[in-house]
């Protein structure tokens, strides 16, 4: 215990307090410099998600608004066409859903209604279709720049189309969007069939023979 009390005696002696007065200013230089380099760490990993997620949201839209001009054109695409769409709509229908924003959510389910009503309305002839994709693309950007405020939007559309939409006629729609699908896939099918036809007959056709006169 005798050096303890040397240690308190130095402490308390008047020589000690400049190796005191040293010791504590470099102690907090330390542990601020350490708190500046922890807060400046801590602001670029913020940027670096944040960057990560507008981008990933700006990847997102922008499949949606493809997904969205193909829609428009829907019952002109290929059966195989269409398929492909529905992979890229599935994928980005996933991202937004997984974006760490309130409301990604319901930003989804307004678009996936949006791109269904893009397609039925692809099957009636003369309906312009160029203002809904370009309304859809505007809505979408809106919502990248104020998730927040557009949310609302969204979720008083979803509600005002849920009760608009009645059982019996949603069951109408369904079997008209099942006849349209039906119509369009025994379309495509034909026309394969008669490629295939004729592809046969080309194959099978007598191929025309030359007769040569003999020399005398």
């Amino acid at each position: 215990m005798q050096w303890w009390n040397d240690l308190i005696s130095w402490l308390d002696s008047s020589a000690a307090r400049p190796a005191v007065f040293s010791a504590a200013v470099l102690f907090f230089a330390v542990l601020a410099a350490g708190l500046l380099a922890v807060w400046i760490a801590n602001l670029a990993i913020k940027r670096l998600v944040a960057q990560r997620d507008r981008e990933a949201k700006a990847a997102a839209i922008a499949a949606l608004v493809d997904a969205a001009t193909e829609a428009s054109v829907w019952n002109s695409l290929t059966p195989q066409e269409q398929v492909l769409a529905d992979r890229a709509v599935g994928q980005a229908d996933i991202i937004v859903r997984l974006l760490p924003i309130r409301g990604s959510d319901v930003a989804a389910n307004w678009a996936a209604h949006q791109l269904h009503e893009l397609k039925r309305a692809s099957a009636t002839f003369g309906y312009q279709l160029d203002p809904a994709v370009v309304e859809f693309r505007d809505r979408l950007l809106e919502w990248q720049r104020r998730p927040s405020r557009t949310r609302r939007q969204f979720q008083n559309d979803l509600t005002r189309w849920r009760s608009q939409r009645q059982e019996p006629e949603q069951v109408a729609v369904d079997q008209q969007d099942a006849w349209v699908a039906d119509q369009h896939q025994q379309r495509y099918q034909g026309a394969v069939k008669l490629d295939d036809a004729r592809t046969a007959t080309a194959n099978t056709a007598p191929t025309p023979t030359v007769q040569t006169e003999s020399l005398r």
